[in-house]
């Protein structure tokens, strides 16, 4: 590998409506960059904010030659930014980092250390326990973890975020996959290749606040199972032939009771509950199906994962 004077670092940031977190993360950018003993650029994602976060992108990137933007014709979703900044990257390797400095940049000099020394084309940063997260979102990350390795083909490393510094090697592979719905946590884990983890404290927000919610981190959970594992989609198979088997056994238990004991067929209550039920499986069943061919019906769409109304960025690499 080259030596570290000739390696550049490119950083990718997505922002939505982060105009106070936008000039702390360059203050703090370009103190850390003139440190480093590599060259390192940043390309901002601006992901249909309707603040002024674009105004000050433009301003950064016309002061400073190593900092670049594009902006999105609207709101195309964290996923897709990332995608983006990906496609616009020019470095030996790629980092993507949040805007609101949680993710420390005296993780990046470590990322950098180990991709070199451990050869591992792709090193990830795991938080720490101690951080401001609440308990029970701690405990829903966990979980989540947990019943999407139980069920999908590839499982995600336990406590891997977006944090993370990607060879070009792995960048081009990402950027190879055309599919629409973009779960990255899961692509990360589905191309291979080495990878490492390294722990970092995670410090609280500068400023602003988080736009995810319980509702959206659900959402997010369901596109990662779905486009990731075919299990919801097999259970009711092995849910249909368990009712089947046991209904077969109860009609047999009644016509047994009727020729030898004469005993009459119960009355509305026990077909009223068997019916509910049944309907009630039955609509679960229809509604996984759903979301299945919903995805299917937006790839087919072949549409672009997201459209740039202004951009100013290096020249891109081939893929």
């Amino acid at each position: 590998m080259n030596e570290l004077s000739d390696v550049k670092i490119s950083l990718v940031v997505p922002v939505f409506n982060e105009e106070a977190s936008v000039p702390l993360f360059m203050e703090a950018f370009l103190k850390a960059s003139a440190q480093w003993p590599f060259a390192a650029d940043v390309t901002f994602v601006n992901d249909g904010s309707s603040d002024s976060s674009l105004a000050l992108l433009r301003y950064y990137a016309g002061e400073h030659a190593n900092v670049h933007y594009l902006s999105f014709s609207r709101n195309f979703g964290k996923e897709v930014a990332l995608s983006a900044g990906m496609d616009h990257a020019v470095g030996d390797a790629v980092v993507l980092m949040d805007v609101d400095l949680q993710h420390p940049f005296e993780a990046i000099s470590q990322f950098v250390e180990v991709w070199r020394k451990d050869d591992a084309q792709m090193v990830y940063g795991v938080r720490n326990a101690d951080n401001e997260e609440t308990a029970m979102k701690r405990w829903t990350s966990r979980q989540f973890y947990r019943f999407f390795n139980m069920m999908a083909h590839t499982p995600l490393p336990e406590g891997g975020g977006d944090f993370r510094l990607l060879d070009r090697r792995v960048v081009d592979a990402l950027r190879s996959l055309p599919e629409r719905n973009r779960f990255m946590k899961g692509l990360y884990a589905w191309v291979g290749f080495k990878t490492c983890a390294v722990p970092y404290e995670q410090p609280a927000r500068v400023a602003g606040t988080s736009s995810f919610n319980y509702w959206k981190l659900w959402n997010f959970a369901l596109d990662g199972i779905v486009s990731f594992s075919t299990w919801p989609l097999r259970v009711w198979s092995y849910l249909g032939v368990l009712v089947a088997f046991f209904a077969f056994l109860y009609g047999g238990w009644v016509i047994f009771q009727t020729m030898v004991w004469g005993v009459s067929v119960p009355g509305y209550a026990s077909l009223a509950v068997g019916v509910m039920f049944l309907g009630g499986m039955q609509l679960i069943s229809i509604g996984i199906l759903g979301e299945y061919l919903g995805r299917l019906f937006i790839e087919s769409k072949g549409r672009p994962p997201y459209i740039v109304a202004e951009k100013q960025v290096a020249d891109a690499p081939t893929a």
